[in-house]
């Protein structure tokens, strides 16, 4: 499968088969969400949100491809990733893109 953000793969000609997403949302446990807390006070790259925020972009991927599996797909192109705070520790990740089908190949 193909995953791309522009809305062409070079050399292919693409039949649009429609919108597919997968999306989650991730938070961390208290444990980690103080020590987020005494990290963002003296600064410096809050770890365990950045590897939640990695693992949800894989699980949203994840989900999207298999939408797009589903409908017959060989690439899906557009691919967008959105976030948005869910609660304090908690957030949400839609990875969405147009599924296509190579077509005169």
């Amino acid at each position: 499968m193909f995953i791309v953000n522009t809305d062409y793969i070079e050399g292919k000609k693409l039949e649009m088969l429609g919108l597919v997403k997968g999306s989650t949302v991730q938070s961390k446990h208290i444990g980690k969400d103080i020590g987020a807390s005494f990290k963002s006070i003296i600064g410096g790259e809050l770890r365990s949100y950045t590897e939640m925020m990695e693992e949800a972009r894989q699980t949203a991927t994840e989900r999207m491809t298999a939408e797009a599996n589903a409908l017959g797909a060989d690439a899906i192109v557009n691919v967008r990733f959105t976030t948005s705070a869910i609660t304090q520790g908690a957030a949400e990740v839609i990875a969405y893109g147009t599924a296509v089908k190579f077509i005169g190949q």
